[in-house]
């Protein structure tokens, strides 16, 4: 009897409700207080909270530890919803338009130009570091085979090996140059009317002649103005002075020349002599020296020092290298 009671007054209650509308208005006025709640600076704390808190970050852990998540990830990468999706994204013109503003980039160029010129500098330095090895090497033979007393001390003057790789480096300049002016010249001449026949004395003659000019103009440019060609600046030896007035270069370029009409006699003060000079070196009164003032390294190309060496390990094992 009091359930049925109790029963027949809340659904009373619940008729009285619905006909006076005091349950919408209880409705809207919850809503109401949610929806101030949610947009509270206390909920917005609370929230911050609970996402810099340790809860989240341990769910979001374990969802990347889980297998299902895993199998679901790599479902999705290997879709061909994906591969449609980066098709058309490439195929796009905003990304053709990227890539070629980053092409055209100074920054990016520059980068390009300094991997290209560090490259060539390691290259250079390697081959030179090489090269002063074998200067020594070849220079305790060729004494040792003439019985004569072997060097003491080290020297910073360049050795015939380091000398030598150096002027064919520069005769591979001077060929390249003088190819690409001869042809040129020839194409030139065939436009104002030549038969482009060659192979005569006379031609023989005057390319011989303009090629020994080109060098010679090479050269004696080069120690006029820098004090080194390419190939010595390449092999990494200098001549002693930043410099030579045109008057020295010229004279140096005399001895050079003896010393190659004389099959390489003028070379042998490179060998034999304590100051390793040659003709070339006497007649113009320089000398060619080992350079120490090249640019470090590319950073690429230095090998990476581990934390955990001692100092002293490092310091004895940088001269080594």
């Amino acid at each position: 009897m009091p359930a049925r009671l109790l029963g027949v007054g809340v659904r009373g209650a619940r008729s009285v409700t619905k006909a006076t509308g005091i349950d919408r208005a209880v409705e809207v006025a919850a809503e109401e207080a949610i929806v101030a709640a949610v947009e509270s600076k206390a909920v917005e704390r609370a929230m911050a909270r609970v996402l810099e808190g340790p809860v989240v970050e341990e769910a979001v852990e374990g969802a990347l530890e889980s297998e299902r998540v895993k199998r679901a990830l790599l479902e999705a990468m290997d879709s061909e919803l994906v591969d449609e999706v980066w098709r058309r994204l490439l195929a796009s013109e905003e990304v053709q338009q990227l890539v070629e503003r980053i092409a055209e980039a100074p920054e990016v160029r520059a980068a390009i130009s300094a991997q290209g010129v560090g490259l060539l500098g390691d290259i250079g330095r390697t081959i030179g570091n090489i090269a002063r090895r074998l200067d020594n090497r070849f220079e305790r033979i060729v004494r040792r085979i003439f019985f004569r007393p072997q060097r003491l001390l080290p020297t910073e003057r360049a050795g015939v090996v380091s000398r030598g790789l150096a002027m064919v480096v520069d005769g591979v300049f001077v060929n390249l140059a003088f190819t690409a002016f001869v042809a040129l010249v020839t194409l030139v001449a065939n436009a104002f009317g030549g038969n482009g026949e060659g192979g005569t004395s006379l031609a023989i003659a005057v390319g011989s002649t303009a090629w020994l000019s080109f060098g010679a103009i090479y050269l004696v440019g080069f120690w006029s103005l820098v004090g080194e060609t390419p190939g010595m600046r390449f092999l990494g030896i200098r001549l002693s002075e930043d410099r030579l007035s045109p008057r020295r270069s010229f004279r140096r370029l005399v001895g050079l020349g003896l010393s190659v009409l004389t099959f390489g006699v003028g070379f042998l003060g490179i060998v034999f002599r304590e100051n390793r000079r040659a003709w070339e070196d006497r007649f113009s009164g320089s000398e060619v020296l080992y350079d120490e003032r090249r640019p470090e390294p590319a950073p690429w190309s230095q090998p990476v020092v581990r934390s955990g060496l001692p100092s002293d390990s490092a310091a004895s094992a940088g001269p080594a290298a």
